[in-house]
């Protein structure tokens, strides 16, 4: 069952963070916690499924971090979201308990989480880059102090 909660809405700010400023070194999780608000918490468990979904790619080392694994005008917000609904999915849901809702109200239900999805399907990361281009979001390499000489 999809749920946009906002641990949802984390994730999706966390990948596009990082299909935004993942040039050319990858975006280490400390420094999306940081610009995004994003409790250390819901992060490192949402990374985690992202990587295992070929969302992102994960490297190792001092400088490593994350990278989204495809292209950003490959990868959809409804990428994301389902992602984290199959997170949530884990923590248990209970289905419809009368016959009314199993017959009526989860076949609308269903209708309009796939029709969200789909729509959600429409909108990728590079979407989402060049919103913050065209609203002047500064990337994390424009912030940084430049002690050139």
């Amino acid at each position: 069952m999809l749920k946009l909660t906002r641990k949802t809405l984390l994730a999706i700010e966390a990948v596009a963070d990082i299909a935004y400023n993942a040039r050319p070194d990858p975006v280490q999780a400390r420094d999306v916690t940081e610009r995004q608000g994003i409790p250390q918490r819901y992060l490192e468990q949402v990374m985690q499924a992202l990587v295992r979904a070929g969302v992102l790619k994960g490297v190792r080392g001092p400088r490593g971090g994350y990278t989204l694994a495809r292209e950003r005008r490959r990868i959809t917000v409804g990428d994301v979201v389902r992602v984290v609904s199959t997170l949530d999915a884990e923590d248990g849901d209970a289905g419809p308990a009368s016959d009314l809702g199993v017959a009526v109200v989860s076949p609308v239900w269903e209708e309009m989480q796939r029709d969200l999805l789909e729509r959600l399907d429409r909108v990728t990361m590079e979407d989402l880059c060049r919103e913050a281009q065209r609203l002047r979001v500064p990337r994390a390499d424009e912030t940084r102090p430049d002690f050139t000489i």
